[in-house]
């Protein structure tokens, strides 16, 4: 039977090496068939987009799994692989009848006669070392041995695709719709990130022209993450898909703030009052509007000019586009006082019109064009102006928390914050036809708001668990995150099975819990293997030394004072030196956590902060209190 299936592998690698070759082909050819610069551009990237794609895992395993279903044999993959005469050789795991081979078990086979699994060695190329066949007809049957073996390989390098174990609940999110937003509350190991990326490379293919124009974002807590993660949808076959922190939508902040600044500027009234604040630059009209169009005057009289801006400030449309309605109504009555004498006017009148000195007088004195970084910063400056906006909204406490001594344009990381609120507010933002958002509990309801903002017309993916939350707003329940967010009706899901972490570390960890002020269904792990030792080490250099005696990636996990003591000759290719605080979302085999007590002392939500640390171990866990 082995020989039957190294046959069909290598049936599927000749397939694999044509459809590389032909893509490559297409790319040199492809410029001299193209009709004119644009579409040989076009073309262009779309070929190369391709041989791209084909070639960024040639050697890799080019199938997982088999199933029979409907008389039909399945081989299902990363991608889809074809012969020089079309015939598929390999499904793409996203594409429909894929989904039976995740979802189909003994109480609903789907038709599924028979699923096969695959082991492949990690060399290049991977070698197939053998299969596996599921009983689905058995209820209670063994889990799959080569599932298991793969959801346990050692973590080294940088996140991994689930392809190939992706459980029947995960692949309902997965699948789940364009049109519909997923708030997904997960535990450690449960998969969550996983998840959210794969909805992404699924709603590609199953959507690929509409979010072509739309596009497709990736908003991570840090850079560490988004390099973390960078691997796998490119190992999907997508490597168009924009991957962000906040800061990289917002810009690098210059200075820090005080603690209850940030406190305040985060706080969602703030939108108020800068919404205040931008109303407040829109002033009743002073006197008549004179317009000398050859021999003739045309006048739009106060009162008129004030009851249009009165309706248009009525409509609450972003403040440019409020300006520019403004010039159009008013050019449309002059236009009709031309109108009315029997005269037309046409593009080229209306245009020298609404352009001329008289109208841009007035709609400079009424509806001002407004700067984010003049507003924010007479705002934050002169005491009046921010009383005036933010008259019953805060506190006289508050606007002294916030106020600056002197106008300023250096911005702290809130004060992008806030200068992106006002921009949102002066006209739209680019937006996304689907956002992804990671360990999205930490951020503030105004950083909420900045991933709104860019997400209008499509749909959200957000991940997160409420237990990680650290920052100093961190979010105490998903409905209120989910309202800041914009889609306060999306559907919350819960992870609670456990692949990643082994139950005696989980189990360790979820101590912690009924500490962290939040409430969350605790994680089960599915996994009976890996190690935990408290206390039974004795330093650091001495656990490093046993961890490299293991396969895999190691991190010693501690506050950053901690870490500037350890010794640098103890530190090897493998063995990363972490801040707990930027351990958020990390993974790797052996976890080395030094002096608990520091890290929760550390910051006031030092307790959650320990609960990352402890959940970032795969394999095994020592736990070290050293002097």
């Amino acid at each position: 039977m082995l020989s039957l299936e190294l046959l069909y592998l290598q049936r599927v690698r000749d397939a694999l090496a044509w459809m590389l070759d032909h893509a490559r082909m297409r790319v040199t050819t492809g410029e001299q068939i193209a009709g004119d610069r644009y579409t040989a551009e076009t073309l262009g990237r779309m070929l190369k987009s391709h041989a791209k794609e084909l070639a960024s895992e040639p050697d890799g395993p080019p199938y997982f799994g088999r199933m029979d279903y409907d008389d039909h044999r399945y081989y299902i993959g990363r991608r889809r692989i074809t012969d020089a005469t079309g015939a598929a050789l390999v499904i793409d795991w996203r594409a429909p009848v894929s989904a039976r081979f995740y979802q189909a078990g003994a109480r609903n086979p789907l038709g599924v006669t028979a699923r096969r699994r695959y082991g492949w060695t990690m060399t290049v190329p991977a070698q197939l070392t053998g299969f596996e066949d599921e009983d689905l007809l058995r209820e209670y049957a063994e889990p799959s041995r080569l599932l298991t073996e793969e959801i346990e390989r050692p973590r080294v390098g940088p996140m991994r695709d689930i392809v190939a174990t992706i459980q029947p609940d995960q692949d309902e999110l997965v699948r789940t719709a364009l049109n519909r937003s997923l708030c997904i509350q997960g535990g450690p190991g449960t998969g969550k990130t996983a998840v959210g990326l794969h909805r992404a490379a699924y709603l590609l293919y199953t959507h690929r022209e509409q979010l072509k124009r739309t596009g497709v974002l990736i908003v991570g807590p840090n850079p560490a993450f988004l390099r973390h993660i960078a691997a796998v949808l490119p190992a999907l076959g997508e490597i168009d898909i924009r991957q962000r922190t906040l800061s990289d939508l917002l810009g690098t902040p210059q200075l820090a703030d005080d603690p209850a600044a940030d406190t305040v500027k985060h706080d969602p009234r703030m939108a108020a009052v800068l919404a205040a604040a931008i109303r407040a630059t829109i002033s009743a009209p002073i006197g008549d509007l004179v317009v000398p169009d050859g021999s003739v005057r045309l006048r739009v009289p106060e009162a008129d000019l004030a009851r249009l801006a009165g309706r248009i400030r009525a409509e609450n449309l972003p403040h440019e586009l409020g300006r520019e309605r403004l010039r159009a109504r008013i050019t449309g009555l002059l236009a009709r006082q031309i109108e009315s004498r029997g005269e037309s006017t046409g593009y080229a009148w209306t245009q020298r019109i609404s352009r001329c000195k008289p109208v841009k007088a007035v709609l400079d004195q009424v509806w001002p064009k407004v700067r984010p970084d003049d507003l924010l910063a007479t705002l934050l400056s002169d005491p009046a102006t921010l009383a005036r906006a933010a008259d019953g909204i805060l506190t006289a406490a508050e606007q002294a928390t916030i106020r600056r001594p002197r106008r300023s344009r250096r911005w702290s990381a809130a004060d992008l914050v806030l200068l992106d609120e006002i921009a949102g507010l002066i006209d739209h933002p680019e937006s996304f036809g689907h956002i992804v958002v990671d360990e999205a509990q930490d951020l503030s309801p105004m950083e909420c708001r900045v991933i709104a903002r860019r997400n209008r017309h499509g749909s959200l993916t957000v991940l997160g668990d409420l237990a990680q939350g650290t920052s100093g707003w961190a979010a105490a329940d998903w409905p209120a995150q989910m309202a800041h967010l914009g889609r306060p009706d999306a559907p919350i899901t819960a992870l609670t099975r456990g692949f990643r972490v082994p139950a005696v570390v989980l189990n360790y960890a979820n101590r912690l819990l009924p500490a962290l002020g939040v409430s969350v269904p605790a994680t089960t792990s599915v996994r009976a293997d890996g190690s935990l030792t408290v206390d039974e080490i004795p330093d650091v250099a001495t656990a490093v030394r046993a961890a490299l005696t293991y396969e895999g990636s190691i991190a010693v996990i501690a506050t950053e004072s901690r870490l500037a003591t350890i010794n640098p000759d103890i530190i090897d290719v493998r063995v990363t030196l972490l801040p707990a605080h930027l351990a958020k979302g990390l993974e790797f085999d052996h976890v080395i956590v030094v002096n608990p007590q520091e890290i929760i002392d550390a910051e006031p939500r030092g307790q959650n902060r320990l609960y990352v640390a402890l959940t970032r171990a795969v394999s095994r866990l020592d736990v070290l209190s050293v002097l």
